[in-house]
């Protein structure tokens, strides 16, 4: 059974930082890309970063200079580095995981986290 776990969420003063973390666990032969998105209250979820399994990054134009994404393909984790956090950034903070193959299975799909509260308060 595939899961995604997330951590490092919580409140934190405007141009303050955290850092959260993503692990997939169970057993996995291979990941594509992952995300991380994130939903406010009354709003759609929206993509934040992606990154391929080759490092490539993809950054939402209002996070871009403020939040890192990478990732350990070893350890199978997920990494959003975010600084400069602003009040606008409070969201819900989700982690996806695409084109997961699971052992012994051929077909690929697409795992989301639990989700992990971040708030910034002014």
């Amino acid at each position: 059974q595939v899961q995604l776990v997330e951590s490092g969420g919580g409140l934190v003063q405007a141009g303050g930082s955290l850092r959260l973390s993503c692990a997939a666990s169970g057993s996995i032969v291979s990941i594509s890309g992952m995300a991380w998105y994130r939903q406010a209250p009354r709003k759609q979820r929206d993509l934040v970063a992606d990154i391929t399994s080759a490092g490539t990054t993809n950054y939402a134009d209002y996070v871009k200079g403020r939040f890192t994404i990478s990732r350990d393909n070893a350890k199978k984790t997920v990494y959003l580095q975010m600084n400069d956090l602003k009040p606008e950034d409070t969201a819900v903070y989700y982690c996806l995981a695409k084109s997961v193959q699971p052992a012994g299975s051929m077909l690929r799909r697409d795992y989301w986290g639990q989700g992990t509260q971040v708030t910034v308060s002014s």
